[in-house]
């Protein structure tokens, strides 16, 4: 069955539901506008639906019914057991006419003419209670269903009543009067001898049953029943590791996969569209292309993309300041457009999509982009570098300035923006959550803004680490590879101005240590064997990456990846930014989880925000307007010494009793030559 007809048979079916549990309530209190409201409102978008899904005999009956109840809501009729009563029975055709398109998908065929002209006359009020009566007429004829003609003539005498009734007087009043008694024995009949319909709606729908709503509440006290129970199985896990030959270990290791595949579908449970948290967004495009005078078209991509239901809500404020951004800083007036060369109409565009176990959700406009000028002038007006600085700077890394607190280029305040308050809110709230957003904006072009956010917060798998004897546990979706970093290996640490860098294929790369960041002093015995050269040459290194800066992080050990529960930091250590939350391993100890955004920042002069910085070599190239890449090497003496890596095809080690000197010369025979 096709998803929007299974979805829309759910969604009416549970409106009749609460219709004929509203309907029963509205005869008991007549006088309650807000009930009825409700009812017109549930009719009207079962009506709506069917007419937008092309199904026309279900639209005819409900539009028939919102006709009576739009008149009783404007109060143009009373509300009265035979109103309702006809509105009950409209309801049961139409549950009649879904479980017909429930086995078939398509709708049966016949004609609800009958049904539509009694409800078509007690919509016209004055003649409302005769309809029964003609109706029961119809009913015990043999040929009443076989055509719509004789309802449709039925309605001329109908309405000569209605004229007539006007003129008679009081004496019109006795007909109505006499007919009266019969209105009981009507309803009576149609108790006695229900309609098809009427048998349908104890036969429940089976699309229907396939979706429960269940409060969001019992969903989150259900993650945190299986977040503990997967602690509980990291620690039998860990058990088990101790006891290789043992009888719990198949039980143990069956257990393992059900806690994993509960796991997976309670996840399932939390996750819901992306586009939930884009719905208000075309209305605010609207309303901004109205205030500020231009044409803004948005587009919105990969809507049905899932992720928790927490980042959700997290990231919907974000997401709505981006877009006003990008309309109101992005994009030019109309007039600007079509100097500059491009159509009147300027584009906002929504993507998202499932990468790495994150979820990548770019903003984009093809506006004016970002002026630099007007960035370097504000940053030297609010003193947030010197000229010097700025010189040496890229232009993306001066681009990110606009993620500094209070930092504005509009140039004066509006409702809008101009205010100085927001990216910088943009950038924490969706670094809390794990996630890190980027800029790539081309003066004159656009800008894009990239922002990558985990899928989840609840449970995520974790590298376990280990510094000065102490266990941290690091988030895996920032770890790029790890690195076993030695002397006598092509990996050694070595110091730049002070500095450890890592020679890591083409690349150097910034080292923080560990122990250093967290103010872990060391035993007398490491510091003499430091001063004798013996460690600091040797660790593991953490290869992380946050935005598009990547540094290592040197740690004692590593141990194995571990699905963590994430717990929330204790209130006393909130400030430190070096913590995200902590955890309890599969051996009851409790680890804390360390947060490589807050590591990054903490490097010092290499921070997130400035991202845009690659390697040490890049920056050197870039002073001189040109980047290469260059081959460190010692040779002599301790200073370092560089080679264009283009001139060299491979690297050899070679036994230095294998070097031979010919004509002063030092050669070496290497594959079958000098």
């Amino acid at each position: 069955m096709d998803d929007l007809l299974s979805e829309f048979l759910t969604e009416t079916n549970e409106s009749l539901e609460v219709l004929d549990q509203e309907l029963i309530k509205l005869e008991q209190n007549p006088d309650d506008p807000e009930l009825l409201s409700n009812i017109f409102r549930l009719m009207h978008t079962i009506k709506g639906t069917c007419g937008f899904l092309g199904l026309p005999r279900l639209e005819a009956v409900a539009h028939a019914g919102e006709n009576v109840l739009g008149k009783l809501r404007e109060g143009e009729l009373e509300t009265s057991a035979d109103t309702v009563s006809i509105i009950l029975e409209a309801l049961d055709k139409i549950r009649d006419i879904l479980s017909v398109l429930e086995a078939t998908e398509a709708e049966p065929e016949g004609s609800d003419d009958e049904l539509i002209a009694r409800l078509n006359v007690a919509a016209e009020g004055g003649a409302a209670s005769e309809a029964p009566v003609e109706a029961a007429d119809e009913a015990s004829s043999e040929d009443a269903a076989e055509g719509s003609e004789e309802a449709a003539l039925e309605a001329e005498p109908l309405a000569e009543v209605e004229e007539a009734a006007p003129e008679t007087g009081e004496a019109a009043a006795e007909p109505v009067a006499e007919k009266a008694p019969a209105l009981p024995a009507t309803t009576a009949a149609n108790e006695k001898a229900p309609s098809p319909a009427a048998e349908e709606t104890n036969r429940e729908s089976a699309v229907a049953n396939q979706s429960l709503r269940v409060n969001v509440e019992v969903l989150e006290n259900l993650m945190t029943m299986v977040s503990e129970l997967v602690l509980t199985r990291n620690q039998l896990l860990q058990i088990l590791r101790t006891q290789k030959e043992s009888d719990f270990a198949g039980p143990l290791q069956q257990l393992n996969h059900v806690v994993s595949e509960l796991q997976d579908g309670v996840m399932q449970t939390r996750m819901q569209p992306i586009g939930n948290a884009w719905a208000k967004l075309p209305r605010i495009i609207r309303d901004l292309s109205l205030e500020l005078g231009k044409k803004i078209e948005l587009v919105m991509k990969g809507a049905d993309t899932e992720l928790d239901r927490q980042v959700l809500e997290l990231i919907k404020d974000p997401l709505t300041h981006m877009v006003r951004n990008s309309a109101d800083h992005g994009l030019e007036e109309p007039q600007g457009r079509q100097e500059a060369g491009k159509p009147e109409t300027g584009t906002v565009t929504l993507n998202a999509y499932h990468e790495g176990g994150h979820i990548i959700i770019e903003i984009s406009d093809d506006g004016r982009g970002i002026a630099i000028d007007k960035v370097k002038q504000k940053v030297l007006a609010n003193g947030l570098a010197s000229e010097a600085e700025i010189e040496a700077m890229s232009d993306q890394q001066i681009q990110q300035f606009i993620f500094k607190a209070g930092f504005s280029t509009a140039a004066a305040v509006t409702s809008v923006s101009g205010r100085g308050v927001g990216m910088d809110v943009v950038r924490t709230n969706i670094e809390k959550i794990g996630g890190t957003i980027e800029l790539n904006s081309v003066e004159g072009k656009g800008s894009t803004f990239t922002i990558k956010i985990p899928l989840t917060l609840a449970i995520v798998s974790a590298l376990i680490v280990e510094c000065a004897g102490e266990r941290f546990a690091i988030p895996q979706l920032s770890v790029v590879e790890l690195v076993r970093a030695s002397a006598n290996s092509e990996h050694t640490i070595e110091s730049i101005k002070d500095t450890p860098v890592l020679r890591l294929r083409s690349r150097l790369l910034p080292l923080v240590s560990l122990r250093d960041l967290l103010g872990i002093s060391q035993s007398e015995a490491e510091e003499d064997e430091q001063e004798a050269g013996k460690i600091g040459s040797d660790g593991f290194i953490v290869v992380a990456q946050v935005g598009t800066y990547t540094f290592g992080i040197i740690v004692d050990r590593v141990f194995d990846t571990e699905e963590i529960v994430v717990k929330p930091v204790a209130p006393i250590l909130r400030n430190i930014s070096l913590y995200s939350g902590n955890t309890i391993l599969g051996d009851g100890s409790v680890v804390m989880i360390l947060d490589p955004n807050g590591i990054a920042a903490a490097t010092g002069e290499i921070s997130v925000t400035e991202s845009g910085a690659q390697d040490v070599g890049e920056r050197s190239g870039r002073e001189s307007g040109e980047q290469i890449a260059m081959l460190l090497f010692h040779a002599g003496n301790d200073s370092p010494k560089a080679v264009p890596l283009a001139l060299v095809a491979r690297l050899e080690e070679v036994d230095c009793d294998n070097i031979e000197t010919t004509n002063g010369r030092h050669v070496v025979q290497y594959r079958g030559q000098l």
